[in-house]
Parts: C-alpha cells; structure tokens; sequence
C-alpha cells in the first residue's frame, strides 16, 4: 500500500523527513534559498517548462516587490521564505490556482505540496492575526512562537487549528458513503464534520454520523489523522460498525447519502486524503478476505 498509515499522508509533516526544518519567524540573513510564491491566496508556479514546481529558487523580478515575506524554517539546508504578492494579473510565464486544485487535480511532489500546505496556514494566520480580538488593539510576537501578544490588553493568541472528524462506517460488506453538492459529479466521501462545545473526538464522530445519515455507529476506532490546510483543519479518522437505524439524510448538509457494496463503490477521491485512504483500504482488504 502507498501509504501503510494515515502519518504518511500528504500534507502531514513527517513527509517531508530531515530536509525541512521548521523555525518561528527570525529576523531574515538575505541569505539564498527558496521561495513559495502566493497570489490572492493562490499558489503560483512558472509556466514555462521546467518550472511544474512551486519552489523558486530566488524571488522572481518581474513579479515586483511582495506585500508581504516571512521565513519559515530551511530547505534542504537553505532559507525557506514565503512571499505573498499583492492582488495583481500575474505576467506571461506564470499561473496560479487555489491549493486544493493541486492536491485533487495535479500532481505535486508530496513533499513540496506539504510545505505549501504549511506555508498557507502560516499566511491565513498571518492575515487574520493583525488586531487583536479580545480589545482591538495592536498584537506582537510572541519571541520563539508563532503567537502572537496585544500590547494593548496582553491577551495572547497562537494559531487555530480546527479538529475535524470523519468516519468510515461498515455494515456487513457496505460502505455508508456520503455526497456533498459541491463535490465533483458523483464523487463519494465519508460522514464528517466539526468538533462542538465541550465534545471530545468520539462524540463527534458519533453525533455527525447520525444528524447527518440517521445512523447509529458502534465500536468506534481511531484510524489516524491528516493536516487539511484548506484553511486549518485537522482531520481525524475512525472506523464503525452500524449499530441501528435507517438512512435519514440531512439534505441542509448533503446532496444523498446510501449504502454501497464494497465491490461496486461509486467515485471516491484519491488515497492522498484521509477519507481516500480509509475507503481504499478497505476495499483492498474486502478483496483480499474474497480469496
């Protein structure tokens, strides 16, 4: 199996092994490295051949000067800077798409495309970080950290992440999958949804299932994890057994939702996402019990 657990996943930080050292923001040496290039929240890359990959190896002039350049640790050894550049029409020579179409659509190296995954929750934060909640005043780092300190009132902020859960849920050899309207035309996932107050993960899990299928699940199992950049999730997995009740779908929060055969499942999405993963493994050991 390409990814014998959910740690090797792309966009999780063990991919990318010894070569990227992550650091808190530090004053920049001017040093040479590499750069991430953002566009209005879009990851950039050259178009020309020879450059399918996000990492420049200096700031490209014609691009004009960033709006905004932070350092996020080294690559390979070198300085690893993320630029943001300020809403304008990129020049010939360069596209930009949203991080997710290069997770779903095109294949980046998973190394790189975990540091931009990291890179854009390092900017979201950024953006979002600039006043402070609680008075309104003016925040500053936190040395060391990547938090950050009012120097109005002092209330301190570090940045979010937001636990997610999804469950693959099993009755004899059926999957429980369910379709979103916004996904692909007939794409299938798994039930998911957002931690509550006071919710530890399995009451998540359990609580999503059925407000959202009226299913009831049983011997609920973490099966791992994945960061989700798409802005600042973490998405945790689980496996079920059904336990009762019969399919209501909420149609506020989905488009269907049914049982399907193990060997005859409707489009999925790829391995590199959790909910993939869990799906794909699955089916794999399905067959494998079938010889």
């Amino acid at each position: 199996m390409r990814y014998p657990d959910a740690n090797r996943l792309p966009l999780n930080s063990s991919v990318l092994g010894n070569r990227f050292q992550p650091s808190a923001p530090v004053p920049d040496s001017g040093e040479a490295g590499c750069w991430l290039l953002f566009c209005e929240e879009a990851l950039v890359l050259g178009s020309a051949p020879g450059q399918a990959s996000p990492l420049f190896e200096q700031f490209p002039d014609d691009l004009g000067a960033p709006s905004r350049t932070i350092r996020m640790g080294t690559w390979d050894g070198k300085p690893l800077r993320i630029a943001e550049l300020g809403r304008q029409p990129l020049p010939s020579g360069y596209r930009a798409a949203p991080l997710l179409h290069f997770f779903a659509r095109e294949a980046l190296a998973e190394d790189v495309l975990t540091l931009a995954g990291r890179a854009q929750q390092i900017l979201g934060w950024e953006r979002n970080s600039k006043v402070c909640p609680h008075c309104g005043g003016q925040p500053e780092r936190i040395s060391g950290t990547w938090g950050k300190r009012c120097t109005a009132c002092g209330y301190e902020r570090f940045p979010p992440i937001f636990p997610c859960t999804l469950v693959l849920v099993r009755r004899a050899d059926e999957l429980l999958l369910v379709r979103k309207r916004e996904w692909p035309q007939g794409y299938y996932s798994l039930p998911s949804g957002f931690c509550d107050f006071a919710e530890s993960l399995e009451e998540c899990a359990c609580r999503e299932v059925l407000e959202e299928t009226g299913i009831r699940i049983t011997n609920l199992c973490y099966a791992g994890s994945q960061s989700w950049p798409f802005p600042s999730q973490l998405m945790v997995g689980f496996t079920a057994q059904y336990a009762a009740g019969e399919l209501s779908i909420d149609h506020d929060e989905l488009e269907h939702a049914a049982w399907f055969a193990l060997d005859a499942l409707p489009l999925t999405f790829s391995a590199r996402s959790i909910a993939g993963w869990l799906i794909h493994g699955e089916r794999a050991r399905h067959r494998a019990d079938c010889f």
